[in-house]
């Protein structure tokens, strides 16, 4: 693999509905405005809330089919595609180096919607790898933040790091008027979790069950929360962390986005 010149930052983003990939709105064009501002990564490791599974796995194949693994949409979007390649080098490499947790490639998935809703506003034209990685759903919090601490590494060799999920994501009250502000517990919380990833508090996030009514309420299931624990063990040290975007659909959907290091 070849080494670029600077570190890639790490980035977490709220990906919202599944129609944000045909849409243009405030959050879609700050993603757009995100990617210009980053170094071109040579490829990109995706961790999206929607592989949520039993076992670490990657994705493998050349070419990752694209999964819509939703329902209840316009047909439109089950026809989208997102035709970019995979590396199946960089699975391998990232499979060996997540030995200890059990990590291997696997050819049964592709690039879900919490993926390539995201990448296809960031990058349009599809000409960046992407590698899928799961999520062990049998697993604890730490284990999560642990292997994002063994994928440090990969940003010095020019790969995105990128979770996708929710801070907040509360689908059995959502306000599908989308006319109400958020209620004060999921503002509470998205806050509370901006403040302690500024602060580099990664400890209490890691333990978020202790975080209160607030967390409870925020985290119905910790499918997409946990893509933030990886970015965040992806920090080196004394690395800043900033919030390139808030924001909420439907009231209890954050769209809050976290980055490691400068664009």
């Amino acid at each position: 693999m070849n080494v670029p010149s600077e570190r890639m930052p790490a980035l977490f983003i709220g990906h919202g509905s599944p129609m944000n990939a045909m849409e243009h709105n405030r959050y879609t064009t700050r993603w757009t405005a995100m990617a210009a501002a980053l170094p071109r990564p040579r490829a990109i490791l995706a961790i999206s809330a929607h592989w949520y599974t039993r076992g670490t796995y990657l994705t493998g194949q050349a070419m990752p089919p694209t999964i819509h693994d939703f329902r209840g949409f316009p047909p439109a979007l089950s026809e989208l595609s997102y035709p970019t390649s995979g590396e199946p080098a960089l699975a391998t490499e990232v499979a060996t180096s997540l030995a200890q947790f059990g990590a291997a490639v696997h050819n049964d998935w592709g690039l879900d919607h919490g993926a390539w809703s995201v990448l296809v506003h960031m990058y349009p034209a599809a000409d960046i790898p992407v590698v899928q990685l799961s999520i062990d759903a049998m697993r604890p919090p730490r284990y999560h933040y642990e292997i994002g601490q063994a994928l440090r590494p990969l940003r010095d060799k020019g790969v995105l790091v990128l979770g996708s999920g929710g801070i907040v994501h509360n689908l059995g009250r959502v306000d599908w008027t989308n006319s109400l502000p958020p209620p004060d517990w999921a503002s509470e919380f998205d806050e509370l979790v901006k403040g302690r990833v500024l602060a580099a508090a990664d400890e209490t996030l890691i333990d978020y069950p202790l975080l209160g009514e607030a967390a409870r309420l925020s985290i119905p299931t910790s499918d997409h929360y946990l893509p933030l624990l990886y970015v965040l063990g992806s920090r080196m040290t004394g690395e800043a962390a900033t919030i390139p975007m808030t924001g909420f659909e439907l009231g209890t959907i954050s769209m809050t986005a976290v980055q490691l290091g400068a664009g």
